[in-house]
């Protein structure tokens, strides 16, 4: 009887899988990729969340300004320096940006800035030059901001525009911008940067 025992028990038929374990499983499935999806959403938002770049402008200066026709016009020399700092944890690849010079509205001088990258949360530093030939003087006692200025001043404007991509996680790419507009005040008599405001 053994012998005849065993040899019905290994050919014995497995029962099929039943409903309700493949239910389970699926159940399972479902769980595991919604909280993996989840992660994957809280990390994007608080970690890779595309940020735009900052712009800051350090430091304004005339290298050289002279008086021309009879004081109602001048030669100037602009400089300006600003840094550019990348946020993300992703390269920061520009290519669609610029400097412009404003004077009373009027465009004075622009320069388009080569496209680069700046890597994750790095910063780079930038200048811009501008040589201005016979600018009409607009002469005034103060300036818009409320604080008085000694003796006749004029005002620049200059704006820097960023816009480019950030590459998030190897997979996205997103657009980007920054713009810093600056106010510069400038005593005519010799040149003198008195102040700016961004």
């Amino acid at each position: 009887l053994d012998p005849f025992f065993k040899i019905i028990t290994m050919t014995k038929p497995e029962r099929p899988p039943s409903s309700r374990t493949n239910l389970a499983s699926c159940v399972v499935a479902t769980i595991f990729l919604v909280f993996v999806f989840i992660i994957i959403f809280t990390l994007y938002f608080t970690l890779f969340k595309p940020q735009d770049p900052k712009i800051s402008v350090t430091a304004v200066q005339l290298p050289s300004f002279s008086l021309t026709n009879n004081g109602t016009s001048a030669n100037l020399t602009f400089s300006q320096y600003a840094s550019v700092r990348n946020p993300n944890r992703g390269t920061f690849s520009h290519y669609d940006s610029s400097f412009q010079l404003l004077c009373y509205g009027r465009q004075i001088g622009f320069m388009f800035v080569p496209a680069g990258k700046i890597n994750a949360r790095r910063t780079e530093y930038m200048a811009a030059t501008f040589t201005v030939q016979s600018l009409p003087l607009g002469l005034e006692g103060n300036s818009s901001d409320g604080v008085n200025r000694v003796g006749p001043t004029m005002e620049i404007e200059s704006t820097i525009e960023m816009a480019g991509r950030v590459r998030v996680l190897n997979l996205f790419s997103h657009h980007v911008e920054a713009k810093a507009e600056c106010r510069v005040a400038i005593a005519v008599a010799d040149g003198t940067v008195i102040g700016f405001h961004c």
